[in-house]
């Protein structure tokens, strides 16, 4: 049985890259329309670390860490927003094995260190999927200024409040999943990137534009069961 889930988000950074809606309309399953922001759609690299995840109702201390690093846009159906994944890249094997059979996301095993301190979030990924194009990323991220709530800025208000994810199945049956959680406290962000080969991994040219980042310390999570649409 399939029961909802509750976890923790920590030291997140989403970078957030303007494109071309046509680039991601390219990438999307029927069904799903590309959402935009004045004009552009978005792609996000997001690297972060799940903590405590567990059945709902269980207490924090029987859950389990789970890295993970996300490659994601923007999307609407009938209406209704929501996020699309393109990759899940996460360190549990259990972890991707479980959200792809139970939630029908394209998580992909990958080895992944995290750590932080005075200079920021060192995050580093290598995927190491049986049979999976490789991706690498590599980054050190930090806040910059002071914080703000995501709804209180138009741009951060519609890449960050969203509410369900949509995946498709491997029958093509699109699927969706709601999350809930407070509104984002966030900084604007500073990140050295060394190495994103994500983009090339799924498909895309790297973009061109300077992305908009910001960091976010963490929410805490309850996720949904995966329900077809």
């Amino acid at each position: 049985m399939v029961v909802d889930l509750a976890m923790g988000w920590r030291q997140l950074l989403f970078e957030n890259y303007p494109v071309d809606p046509a680039v991601v309309a390219a990438h999307l399953p029927d069904g799903l329309a590309v959402d935009t922001f004045e004009g552009d759609a978005y792609l996000s690299v997001v690297p972060f670390t799940n903590i405590d995840v567990r059945p709902k109702g269980l207490p924090a201390w029987a859950g389990v860490p789970l890295p993970e690093l996300n490659l994601r846009t923007y999307v609407t159906h009938d209406g209704v927003p929501g996020v699309y994944f393109f990759s899940l890249d996460a360190e549990g094997l259990s972890g991707v094995i479980g959200a792809r059979v139970t939630q029908s996301l394209p998580y992909y095993y990958a080895r992944i260190s995290m750590s932080s301190d005075d200079d920021g979030v060192q995050f580093k990924s290598s995927r190491r999927h049986p049979g999976a194009r490789p991706a690498e990323y590599e980054a050190t991220y930090r806040p910059d200024g002071e914080s703000f709530t995501s709804t209180d800025r138009p741009l951060a208000k519609f890449l960050l409040e969203r509410y369900r994810l949509y995946t498709e199945a491997l029958g093509g049956e699109l699927r969706y999943t709601s999350v809930n959680h407070d509104s984002w406290t966030v900084y604007e962000a500073e990140a050295d990137v060394k190495a994103n080969t994500l983009f090339t991994a799924n498909g895309f040219e790297m973009p061109d534009s300077e992305p908009v980042r910001y960091y976010c310390p963490g929410v805490d999570v309850t996720a949904g069961k995966s329900t077809p649409l």
